[in-house]
């Protein structure tokens, strides 16, 4: 237990600083020191106020308002012509358009997948040649529009007419007429997955060149494989930057399907450009494409958000912070919802 000098400083209320001595010499008490002062405990106590911002409130009322604007002329308006929108919503031709755009969609970015991990590792390869190879595959297709490929694959049989295969400069085994073998939907998925393979290559491979080398070099040293080195060290600390531009990659592939309707595929665009070119009701077609577009890379934006969270679970128990939810993270993209709001329950 602390020792008291005197009875008054025994009897000094709690909370509050003794009061001061006066000096040896009979003068009046000097300044205390700044630690012990009456004025410090009022300002530990005093409230928090949070930083004004009328700035946020005003762009946010005046989006908000634009917003609603919008909304109101979309609904009202009745060139939309909402009640077809309804009525070809799920038309039959419709959902066969959908179904090619997502069969379409995953056999390419399957494939290209696989295709941009060989890649990736013929770019990180010692052997020249095959980073030669690898980087002016990337570099060419990447240098051409994605439709400009279509097209190139499509038409095709202008070029060559016959493929065959057999020995190099000698004698063919079998061959087949190209006219015959290049549909339109082998066109497509040709040209996407070329597309597909060298962006992803570039993806995987700058996520594998994020992780610091001085893993690699430790595991060495404990004598793990190269196999093992890469499925258990390499690529789980890879993931977390793969799988964000992975994820941004098929959504725009699903997409960039709606290209394949310039070489009559019949995906989601071209089954909607078929009905309104008979009924000449363009709009309201393009609005149930826009509509399932829209509902499929919301549906793709959310399981990236839970994927990104599965791999970013470490970093989150690292910081001491739990990891926030879907609903979290949008409100605190909101201007109204987000810092604003915070403020103004602080206040």
């Amino acid at each position: 237990m602390p020792q008291h000098d005197s009875p008054a400083a025994a009897t000094a209320a709690p909370g509050h600083p003794p009061p001061a001595r006066p000096e040896p010499d009979g003068s009046a008490p000097g300044p205390r020191p700044l630690d012990i002062r009456a004025t410090d405990q009022e300002l530990l106590a005093a409230r928090l106020v949070p930083l004004r911002r009328p700035g946020q409130w005003i762009s946010a009322a005046v989006l908000l308002v634009l917003f609603a604007m919008l909304v109101h002329t979309v609904v009202t308006n009745p060139r939309f012509q909402w009640h077809v929108v309804g009525h070809y919503f799920l038309r039959a031709s419709i959902l066969h358009g959908l179904e090619l755009t997502l069969w379409l969609t995953g056999a390419v970015m399957a494939s290209g997948y696989l295709l941009g991990i060989g890649v990736a590792a013929m770019r990180l390869s010692r052997n020249p040649v095959l980073r030669s190879l690898s980087f002016g595959y990337v570099w060419l297709v990447r240098s051409v529009p994605p439709l400009v490929q279509l097209l190139f694959w499509y038409e095709l049989a202008s070029l060559y007419p016959r493929l065959s295969v057999g020995v190099p400069f000698g004698p063919e085994f079998a061959g087949v007429r190209t006219a015959h073998l290049f549909s339109g939907i082998l066109a497509a998925y040709v040209g996407l997955t070329l597309d597909v393979a060298a962006l992803s290559a570039e993806i995987v491979r700058g996520g594998i060149l994020s992780v610091d080398p001085g893993q690699r070099e430790a595991a060495r040293a404990l004598g793990l494989s190269e196999g093992r080195i890469f499925r258990r060290i390499v690529l789980p600390q890879a993931m977390p930057a793969i799988i964000p531009s992975s994820g941004n990659l098929l959504i725009g592939m699903l997409k960039a399907t709606s290209i394949v309707s310039v070489i009559a595929v019949q995906d989601l665009l071209y089954s909607s450009q078929l009905i309104y070119n008979q009924n000449f009701l363009i709009m309201p077609l393009l609005l149930v494409a826009t509509l399932w577009y829209v509902i499929l890379t919301t549906l793709l934006s959310i399981g990236q958000f839970y994927v990104e969270r599965f791999y970013a679970r470490g970093s989150d128990r690292g910081a001491g912070k739990p990891p926030r939810g879907f609903w979290q993270v949008t409100r605190s993209n909101i201007p109204l919802f987000g810092p604003a709001r915070s403020a103004a329950v602080g206040l």
